[in-house]
């Protein structure tokens, strides 16, 4: 919906950009106008003046210029409606929403309640946290082992949680408040009382932990980042995903990090909490951190806000070069001929923090000047693994190319790769793209290999976004359409995949004549609609995997899909899926799941009510099968009551589960 532009410009007539601007900017008078040091680069002499009586700010230094609503955008990192929901509400007006249907706007200002609700309880939370740390001398000499100040500590709002179970009830009145487990400060869990009755325990989420408060862009607590002491696990732990806080989106620092990141001309991503402040202490404030999580495409398009220059810099291990592939692949689609993607990987003993504690910030600088581009860097990865001094090597090494060069957006950059490529093929540029081509039209991947596969899976298409999708669409086109018995051509590795292959063969045949058993169900649910995974608890999780192959196999793969890229489209999983021995049984289920669409799918109203009914339908399902492995837990320690006598309570237990999962209503 858009914004009626006589809304704009009474909203820009009653706003004094000189208040605006001077909650984030010292501003003095001079003259007519006001000055002061620009936010948006380095200076030491003021050259940001505002003017009241044009309602205009203005740069001599950068350029910067715009009225109140470009400051809030480019200060704060909003989006254009963001930015005029945010003056709108510093002036006490109410932005017209007209076009949309009462329930809408009811729905969207209870949504907003409860953010603005939740919001309260962190930043309660987060100054009980700081008090406590000021009080816990083993916290504040573990800060200032790490080579922290009270400066930085502050600047972040460090704070520490108790040992005790239950120390935030000291903090809110009402422990029993609903908002404390919502705003993921408070885990709670049901139990039976004597009588019958459901109460709830709880306990706080954070116990004897470093507490680092995760800000948005506007400098709202939105979670937490705990860290351990001493020894434990885990060593970091985030708040869940709440109303507020969504890991694959939120960077912890960048709310710290703006004016940095402006001034620097770059932004730095790294891996962990301590990264951040730590290169923060160095003089280096220009450093942000994913969440416990792969860096995703959202958080690309955050920080592209504040700059078109990023550095990645993870650990020199496996698992650095991992993550720094799967960075590789978000930033891939974003990657126009304006901007600059850069990748550091340090030693193997060593991460950002380490590094500049042991050789200082002007090694750590050097070593970021030399970062290796986007271009190179995807050239080191489709060489990967590949000997490129034979006709094999190089033939392996184009089809890993093939997924990462498609995902670039069309320009200069894209063209010029597509050259160094076809050198590395020792292929002319006309051949390879013929050769790409053709694989394009027949819906065959060039990933002949596990290896292939993995590239595939952490590159471009499970990260593109909207306006880049036909570059990942490209990567495996009509793979929805697929054979649906289409069997892996690669051979089985050792062990005991054969008979797993085979049991997936004879279930996606199966599958392709409708025959359909609860696992086959639930996993086309989960394989036609992204977000399906994200409806299930995690317990749910654990009994889908528990599953004998090959749908065990495929949820715990789909498990492991999920926490590392979030919901894919298929065109990513379809990709990901190639050579796994449940490849054959996936595609046949996701192919039957096509035919059960409806022809007005897209249209939002239908789309919310299919969901819903597959919701109940997932709901369905595993209650249903949760059912059915009671039943067999109850056999099982039936055989064992007779020389365990812990065995006849747990099999009482599981019989009373049981039947209350009978005797409900509603589906669970």
């Amino acid at each position: 919906m858009s914004i009626p532009s006589a809304f704009l410009q009474e909203l820009l007539a009653r706003a004094d950009l000189v208040e605006v601007i001077g909650r984030h900017v010292a501003l003095r008078k001079s003259g007519a106008n006001y000055l002061g040091l620009c936010p948006f680069h380095a200076e030491k002499s003021p050259s940001f003046t505002v003017s009241p009586a044009k309602q205009f700010y203005h740069c001599f230094g950068c350029g910067a210029h715009g009225n109140a609503i470009d400051f809030l955008m480019a200060h704060t990192g909003a989006g254009f409606r963001e930015a005029v929901h945010d003056l709108a509400a510093q002036l006490g007006l109410t932005v017209p929403e007209d076009e949309r249907s009462p329930a809408e706007r009811a729905r969207e200002a209870a949504q907003r309640q409860q953010q603005a609700s939740l919001t309260d309880v962190l930043a309660r939370a987060a100054q009980a946290y700081r008090a406590q740390l000021k009080a816990a001398p083993r916290a504040i000499d573990y800060l200032k082992g790490r080579g922290l100040t009270g400066q930085i500590a502050k600047t972040f709002g460090l704070g520490y949680a108790p040992p005790g179970w239950r120390f935030l009830s000291t903090v809110f009145p009402d422990y029993q408040d609903a908002r404390l487990v919502e705003a993921g400060l408070v885990v709670a869990s049901d139990e039976d009382t004597a009588d019958g009755a459901a109460s709830q325990r709880r306990h706080d989420r954070f116990r004897d932990r470093i507490m680092f408060p995760i800000r948005n862009v506007k400098g709202e607590v939105i979670g937490f980042g705990g860290r351990v002491i001493d020894g434990g696990e885990p060593k970091y732990l985030n708040s869940p995903e709440t109303a507020l806080f969504h890991k694959g989106e939120e960077l912890y620092g960048l709310y710290e990090a703006r004016s940095a990141i402006r001034q620097a001309g770059c932004a730095l991503v790294v891996e962990g909490y301590m990264d951040v402040v730590a290169l923060a202490q160095w003089g280096l404030g220009h450093a942000v951190a994913t969440l416990g999580t792969a860096c995703t495409p959202d958080h690309v398009r955050k920080l592209l806000r504040f700059t078109d220059d990023v550095v990645f810099a993870f650990d020199g291990d496996a698992a650095g070069r991992r993550a720094a592939q799967r960075a590789l692949a978000a930033a891939l689609p974003w990657a126009t001929d304006t901007r600059r993607f850069r990748f550091l990987l340090l030693p193997p003993e060593h991460d950002p923090d380490s590094y500049i504690r042991a050789h200082g910030a002007e090694a750590f600088a050097a070593a970021l000047a030399q970062a290796t581009p986007l271009s190179r860097f995807v050239l080191e990865v489709a060489a990967e693994g590949c000997d490129l001094a034979t006709a094999e090597g190089r033939a392996r090494a184009t089809a890993q190319a093939q997924p990462l060069w498609q995902a670039l957006p069309d320009g200069a950059l894209k063209r010029q790769l597509l050259h160094e490529l076809a050198e590395l093929a020792a292929l002319e540029v006309r051949d390879l793209q013929q050769l790409w081509h053709t694989d394009a039209r027949s819906g065959r991947a060039a990933a002949p290999s596990a290896r292939s596969a993995r590239s595939a899976r952490s590159a471009p298409a499970a990260t593109a976004p909207p306006t880049h999708r036909a570059h990942a669409d490209a990567i495996a086109p009509g793979a929805a359409t697929a054979a649906t018995a289409e069997v892996p051509a690669a051979a089985p590795p050792r062990g005991r995949w054969p008979a797993r292959a085979d049991a997936a063969t004879l279930q996606a045949r199966r599958a392709a004549r409708g025959l359909l058993g609860r696992a086959d169900r639930i996993a086309r649910i989960v394989l036609t609609t992204p977000q399906a995974w994200d409806w299930l608890t995690a317990d749910d999780h654990a009994l889908l995997a528990a599953e004998p192959p090959p749908h065990g196999p495929l949820f715990a793969w789909l498990e492991g899909q999920w926490l590392e890229h979030g919901a894919q489209p298929w065109a990513a999983l379809r990709e990901a899926l190639r050579g796994q021995p449940f490849e054959a049984l996936a595609l046949a289920l996701h192919d039957s799941g096509l035919g059960l669409e409806r022809v007005d799918a897209n249209a939002p109203e239908v789309a919310s009510a299919d969901h819903e009914e597959l919701r109940r339908e997932l709901r369905e399902l595993l209650r249903r099968m949760r059912i059915e492995a009671l039943k067999q837990l109850e056999t099982d320690l039936i055989g064992r009551a007779a020389t365990d006598p812990a065995a006849l309570a747990r099999y009482r237990d599981v019989v009373h589960e049981r039947r209350r999962l009978q005797n409900e209503d509603e589906p669970v």
